[in-house]
């Protein structure tokens, strides 16, 4: 059952979430104000939820999928530098709740979701929020070349390697955040596409993801 009111409570637990995530070194104060202005607990299903909604912690949403922690999600959209009216393609939907937070940051974010019921139920949580995304029910491997280049990219599942066609659909000058690796943890990356087109990347330590898996499911 998903929440629709958000309570005085709920505001001030947001800024305590907003406090910690300072506190943790999150730098970016558009981030932080993002990450302020987003009710979490109406991205959860489950009543169990909305009572840590606004704890640093991961939970289960449904199709083996999760909702990353506030950390995850502050820091990799951190990394992206993203500015207002950045094209953004986001692989792997899950809640919406990352999709949010771009959105929120005043990027234009095309977002790809291969777990039907999962896209099926994201696409409302989002509209009924109020948050517009242009989102598609795909296999994220491929990207969504029709609307490429993207100014960033952003992968929100663990990639066994970096995907080729993501890698092409990346504009010049443009940044790409993927979590990379096959076991239980992934480590950050960070591409940079420069003016020319060569290719530069950056690690960021070890961090937990699902798998990002090939092909639609249905």
């Amino acid at each position: 059952m998903f929440e629709t009111e958000d309570t005085f409570r709920h505001q001030g637990m947001r800024k305590g979430l907003v406090s910690l995530l300072r506190e943790k070194k999150i730098a970016s104060e558009e981030v932080l104000d993002a990450i302020g202005k987003i009710p979490r607990h109406m991205f959860f299903d489950s009543v169990f939820h909305h009572n840590f909604a606004y704890e640093d912690l991961a939970f289960p949403i449904g199709a083996g999928q999760t909702i990353s922690q506030p950390s995850t999600v502050a820091f990799q959209s951190t990394l992206l530098e993203i500015q207002k009216g950045n094209k953004i393609l986001e692989i792997g939907t899950g809640s919406g709740y990352q999709t949010a937070v771009l959105l929120e940051l005043g990027a234009k974010v095309h977002s790809i979701e291969r777990q039907r019921e999962l896209f099926a139920t994201t696409k409302n949580v989002l509209q009924r929020l109020g948050y517009r995304a242009n989102l598609y029910f795909g296999d994220g491997f491929e990207g969504k070349d029709s609307f490429a280049p993207f100014d960033k990219i952003i992968v929100t599942c663990g990639a066994p390697f970096i995907p080729p066609k993501l890698l092409d659909q990346l504009a010049n000058d443009g940044k790409m955040v993927i979590p990379v690796g096959e076991g239980k943890t992934q480590i950050m990356k960070l591409i940079s596409k420069d003016s020319n087109g060569d290719i530069y990347e950056e690690s960021f330590g070890n961090f937990s993801f699902v798998p990002m898996l090939n092909d639609k499911q249905y």
